[in-house]
């Protein structure tokens, strides 16, 4: 529980007690008194159950986090694990397969610009 709260449930308190005293002797300064305090006390406690619900909502995204991470690990963990046995099983397979997939990214990534004619320079 927030501090700002407990004050805020206070102030309440006082201001509902200060207003229901001015009520009682007829004063009217006394009760407006008591009465805007009473809404500094609620503002206060709203203030602080916002924060409470801030601090709570930070704590569960950061477990979400954390066991996103951990399940994260577990799968790159196994995937890594399952690799590394297929390629155990078969290594000319897995240089084969690295081959192709590096020829074709070497294709991909030094594709020669389009020949410019100087009819494309004057139209």
């Amino acid at each position: 529980m927030d501090k700002d709260r407990i004050a805020g449930a206070a102030k309440e308190i006082a201001g509902k007690a200060e207003s229901a005293f001015g009520k009682v002797t007829d004063d009217t300064e006394t009760e407006i008194s008591g009465r805007a305090r009473e809404a500094a006390g609620t503002a206060q406690n709203v203030f602080g159950q916002a924060k409470d619900a801030m601090r709570d909502f930070g704590e569960t995204a950061s477990g979400y986090a954390q066991d996103a991470l951990d399940a994260g690990s577990d799968y790159y963990r196994d995937g890594h694990r399952a690799v590394a046995a297929k390629i155990k099983e078969q290594p000319m397979t897995a240089l084969l397969a690295a081959g192709a997939i590096g020829f074709t990214l070497g294709v991909l990534l030094t594709r020669q610009p389009r020949q410019r004619n100087w009819r494309d320079y004057y139209r």
